[in-house]
């Protein structure tokens, strides 16, 4: 089967456990399926049960948060190995196990892992509705929606600030929920690896930096797990930061993202707000009431203000964003058959 080069074969306990390539024939088409699928899925039957899984990570996290949790910093990193590195590896075993049986066990091992980390559901209900309430100028409905979303008091907004935040919190958890799951998932097929196991590993990092973090006594138990947090965001924040340019406006998309992300307090933050500020050419960032005082942040993004119709633009630009990445894959797929 071809595929690229440098693709190994496990043995284990004399059985070879072949990984097979995102561009190979035919796991580089079950691969681009596999995203499909799961888009398809998770639009059409989202995971309603999301809550007792997010429970069960939580309880998992805090399992290694108590047991491990000494004050030291290599405590942390200890905890994180060990939370981490077991269940990628068991994911990475169980699909080549399920491959060598049937390339199709692989495929709806891929769709499940995708289906539990990624999904727009995740998010969109609070930004769905916090639009409809904008456009029925039911302000404080927006607000208490925008509160419960956030974590942080929106009674004071106006309407431009809620519809502000409103883009600024779905461009972020848009990173969180979907691109950089459906990165790391296609990196890891590339890598001939279960592309699965890619956005199971990026959603249990991401999740432990935010649990460990936000955690009162974490001290330096949870500087390892927001360092490797940030080293694992490094390249695909900036390939969603490069697709915002590439299905949005380009030139105002590369310009806020150069003159305008180190302004922001979180530099990774900083690069997905101003590109897509730029993208959707809108202003993000700037004053907001908080507690009676005004709460200064930089300006991100150029033109026009916040508004509702803008929130309708953001869902176009992440949809938009998504199919560039399967017409990606879709071309990869047919160069390496061609080739």
């Amino acid at each position: 089967m071809r595929g690229f080069p440098g693709c190994v074969n496990w043995s284990v306990r004399g059985a070879v456990v072949s990984f097979h390539p995102l561009i190979s024939l035919p796991s580089d088409v079950m691969s681009l399926f596999s995203l499909i699928a799961a888009f398809l899925l998770e639009q059409l039957r989202p995971l309603s049960s999301r809550k007792y899984l997010e429970r069960g990570l939580a309880a998992y996290a805090d399992y290694f948060q108590r047991h491990f949790n000494a004050g030291e910093r290599w405590h942390g990193k200890t905890a994180w190995f060990l939370a981490v590195v077991p269940p990628v590896l068991l994911v990475l075993l169980v699909y080549g196990l399920l491959y060598r049986v049937h390339p199709l066990l692989g495929w709806a091992l891929n769709v499940a892992l995708l289906y539990f980390t990624m999904g727009f559901r995740q998010f969109s209900h609070y930004f769905t509705d916090i639009h409809k309430a904008l456009r029925e100028d039911r302000l404080e409905e927006a607000r208490t929606l925008l509160s419960r979303w956030w974590q942080q008091p929106a009674q004071a907004l106006n309407p431009e600030e809620v519809a502000r935040v409103s883009i600024e919190q779905a461009l972020l958890a848009s990173y969180r929920h979907v691109f950089g799951v459906v990165i790391f998932f296609v990196l890891f097929s590339m890598l001939c690896l279960c592309g699965g196991a890619g956005a199971m590993l990026f959603r249990l990092v991401q999740f432990l930096r935010l649990r460990w973090q936000d955690t009162v006594h974490a001290g330096s138990f949870a500087e390892f797990s927001g360092a490797a947090g940030r080293w694992l965001d490094w390249l695909p924040v900036r390939m969603t930061a490069a697709t915002f340019a590439i299905v949005g406006d380009f030139e105002d998309t590369i310009y806020c993202w150069r003159s305008q992300a180190a302004s922001w307090p979180d530099s990774e933050a900083g690069i997905l707000l101003s590109s897509g500020a730029g993208a959707l050419g809108v202003r993000l960032g700037m004053l907001l009431p908080q507690d009676g005082l005004p709460l200064d942040r930089p300006e991100l993004g150029i033109d026009n203000e916040a508004d509702a119709d803008f929130m309708q633009s953001t869902v176009g630009l992440m949809w938009r964003a998504i199919v560039f990445w399967l017409i990606l894959l879709v071309l990869l797929t047919v160069a390496n058959l061609m080739g």
